[in-house]
């Protein structure tokens, strides 16, 4: 799989731009704030219908523009596909795929494959649980895309049941310590509704909201065990090859043990969420109950806090290094090293999965690496079908990924050299 052509019409800083791709290496060149990034931004945003750099979709229109236009024609195994996504902030953004519009713009994922490395990476790593669940979900989606609608429907079922506990988080109060309800705050006591009544309806309408988010919430689960089951031989493969046998670092406090590893961390009660965290699957019916069961011994926290507590949002991925996890622990060369193994064990997962190479993207990573791991990285990614590689100089790049393209970006332009 590769991109034969990139277009973007007021993306990012770019009015337009016409970028002719091909398969191999290809190097992007040039100053900081050029718009290499954003070119590579574009190719992801293609893949994920997301931006590795913004949660929101209005920093990608240039500024004065209304809409962002982004095609990519794409390449697999000798067919070529085109894919047009037009972005509209504050409304819905809309999307064709080979000039046939698409009923909902998720139809198009899949199309394209991107794997992704960033220096923001470093935050699988040493952030916060929500950038290793997102790792995770967009894996998910890039693996099978259907997950897409999954991971919709899960927020849509947890905004909802918030919306409830928040709105009748008074009814749960104690009235000799809180007040009874008052008619015009939180939910309304009808005429003659009682706060018994209130709060029987409420609990019916909550049980309702415990089903939906239960049953997605063990699926989406269940997938992410499956994922992480498949995906870390992998990673052990990956971080020891680009850290040259593990446990090296960059001689500054390194974790004592070398090999990486993962393990998922569950919101779930025990004794669930031990054996998730030991790496077993339980059957998807299984970590529904699991949800369920949880959800009523955490009832009365829920209801004095007003947020929901249990489910996929909650729960985390350890990285470890060694006996320790690498938050905390690992040096800042060995957190390079385990972000980067995360994103190559991604690309060879899909390699595997897909029976072809996803479109591999490096953005102005080898300027974090010191010589050697450069030098383990590109003998890695040489044999790609095709890789994206942003520097600010070229004296970055190791010198066996010069020999195939390189375009010069100055100021939003594009030649090549």
């Amino acid at each position: 799989m590769h991109l034969r052509q990139l277009s973007l019409t007021d993306f990012r800083s770019y009015p337009s731009a016409e970028v002719d791709l091909r398969p191999g290496v290809t190097v992007l060149l040039g100053r900081n704030g050029q718009g290499k990034t954003n070119l590579v931004e574009a190719a992801g945003y293609v893949a994920s219908l997301a931006s590795h750099r913004v949660a929101q979709d209005g920093p990608l229109v240039r500024a004065g523009a209304e809409t962002a236009i982004v095609r990519a024609t794409v390449v697999r195994d000798g067919h070529e596909s085109l894919v047009e996504l037009e972005i509209v902030p504050g409304r819905a953004n809309k999307a064709r795929l080979n000039r046939s519009p698409v009923t909902r713009q998720r139809e198009v994922l899949g199309t394209l494959r991107t794997v992704l490395f960033a220096p923001e990476d470093l935050a699988l790593v040493k952030g916060d649980p929500a950038e290793r669940r997102r790792f995770l979900d967009d894996l998910l989606v890039a693996r099978q895309p259907r997950w897409a609608a999954v991971r919709s429907d899960y927020d849509r079922a947890l905004r909802q049941r918030n919306a409830l506990l928040r709105s009748a988080a008074h009814l749960w109060r104690d009235p000799r310590r809180a007040g009874a309800p008052r008619r015009g705050s939180g939910p309304r006591l009808s005429p003659g509704e009682s706060l018994e009544d209130a709060r029987s309806s409420a609990l019916a309408t909550l049980a309702v909201f415990d089903d939906q988010l239960a049953s997605i919430a063990g699926a989406l689960v269940y997938a992410r065990l499956r994922l992480l089951r498949d995906l870390r031989p992998y990673l052990r493969e990956a971080y020891r090859t680009i850290s040259d046998g593990g446990g090296h670092g960059d001689g500054h406090g390194d974790v004592d043990g070398g090999g990486a590893d993962a393990a998922y961390r569950s919101s779930l009660g025990e004794p669930t969420a031990a054996t998730l965290a030991a790496g077993d699957v339980p059957d998807q019916e299984d970590l529904v109950r699991a949800v369920h069961e949880t959800l009523a011994q955490v009832r009365t926290q829920e209801q004095e806090r007003g947020v929901s507590l249990v489910g996929p949002h909650r729960d985390d991925l350890v990285l470890t290094l060694g006996e320790l996890p690498a938050k905390g622990y690992a040096s800042h060369g060995e957190s390079w090293s385990l972000a980067l193994a995360l994103r190559l064990a991604a690309f060879q997962l899909l390699r595997h999965d897909l029976g072809t190479d996803p479109v591999l993207v490096l953005d102005d990573v080898f300027a974090e690496l010191d010589t050697g791991r450069r030098e383990r990285l590109a003998e890695l990614v040489v044999d790609c079908e095709q890789v994206l590689v942003t520097a600010a100089v070229v004296q970055d790049v190791p010198e066996r990924l010069l020999s195939g393209q390189i375009l010069d970006v100055t100021l939003g332009t594009v030649t090549a050299r």
